[in-house]
C-alpha cells in the first residue's frame, strides 16, 4: 500500500518545478525558498557568477553581476523544465535600474519560455498589491547601491521615507552571515512615522525569520526579497497561502 507520507510526496514532486537563479556565494536564498516552497511544488537551484568573490559587494560589483551572461545558468535551470524561473539577486538589478530589471526579465523568459520573476521586481510589485506608496527601506548594501536603490523605488512611484543599512562595509560572505537579530535592529531604524511598510532588501539576509517579530514591534508590513518573490510566484500559478509563509503580504492571497 502507499502511505499517505508517499502520496503526499508524490503530489509535490508531480507538480510545478520551480527554477531559482542564485548568486553563487548566496547561502540564504536556498532554505528559505525550501521554507516557503507553496504545496504542490519543488525547488531547484542553479548558481550563478558574474562578480568578484575577494571584493566588496559594491555598485560595480553587483552591475557586473546585473549584466553577466545567463545563458549557461538559463540553460541548466531549463533540464527540470520549470513552470516559473526566479532571479535571486535584487541589488543586480536595483543597480542598473527598472528598466533594466523588466528588460532582465523578459530575456529570460524569451530564453526559456515560461515567466520569470526578479528580486526587485516582486519586491515593487509587492508593495503595490499591499497599496503602499512610502517605505522604509533597509538592507545589508553599501551606501551607493543604497541609493540607487531610492531611485528604483522612485521610478516605480514608491517612495522612500527612511534609508539605512548595517553601518558597515559586508563582504560578500557577511551579508549572509547577518543574524536574524541584526535584521529585526536593521528593520527598526528604518521605522518611522511615515512609513507605512519595512523592506528589508537583499536574497541572502536572513529576513524571512525575523518578520512576524517586527511586524508585531512595528504594527506595519514588513516585505523582504525572498517573500516577495515567493508571493508573486503564487499569484503567477494560481496557488495558496504556503504553510510557513510569514506575514502580511500572504494575507493576500
Amino acid at each position: 500500500m502507499i502511505s499517505q507520507v508517499e502520496k503526499m510526496d508524490d503530489f509535490a514532486r508531480s507538480g510545478h518545478k520551480i527554477g531559482v537563479l542564485v548568486p553563487y556565494t548566496n547561502v540564504n536564498l536556498e532554505p528559505d525558498m525550501q521554507w516557503l516552497c507553496p504545496a504542490g511544488c519543488t525547488v531547484h537551484f542553479e548558481r550563478m557568477g558574474g562578480y568578484d568573490i575577494e571584493k566588496i559587494p559594491d555598485s560595480e560589483q553587483m552591475a557586473g553581476l546585473g549584466a553577466s551572461d545567463l545563458t549557461e545558468s538559463i540553460r541548466l535551470i531549463s533540464g527540470i523544465r520549470p513552470a516559473a524561473v526566479l532571479y535571486g539577486c535584487t541589488s543586480a538589478t536595483l543597480t542598473h535600474g527598472s528598466m533594466f530589471d523588466k528588460q532582465l526579465s523578459a530575456d529570460i523568459q524569451a530564453k526559456i519560455g515560461v515567466r520569470s520573476i526578479t528580486a526587485a521586481g516582486a519586491l515593487c510589485q509587492s508593495i503595490r498589491d499591499m497599496g503602499l506608496s512610502a517605505i522604509g527601506f533597509s538592507s545589508p548594501y553599501v551606501g551607493e547601491v543604497n541609493k540607487q536603490a531610492v531611485a528604483f523605488l522612485k521610478s516605480e512611484n514608491i517612495e522612500t521615507v527612511s534609508c539605512v543599512d548595517i553601518g558597515r562595509k559586508l563582504d560578500n560572505y557577511g551579508q549572509g552571515e547577518l543574524s536574524p537579530l541584526d535584521v529585526y535592529e536593521l528593520a527598526i531604524r528604518a521605522n518611522t512615522e511615515k512609513a507605512e511598510a519595512i523592506i528589508l532588501s537583499c536574497t541572502d539576509m536572513r529576513s524571512v525569520e525575523a518578520i512576524e517579530q517586527i511586524e508585531a514591534h512595528t504594527g506595519k508590513p514588513v516585505i523582504t526579497s525572498n517573500q516577495a518573490m515567493v508571493f508573486q510566484l503564487c499569484k503567477l500559478l494560481g496557488l495558496g497561502r504556503p504553510v510557513n509563509a510569514p506575514g502580511r503580504l500572504f494575507d493576500l492571497l
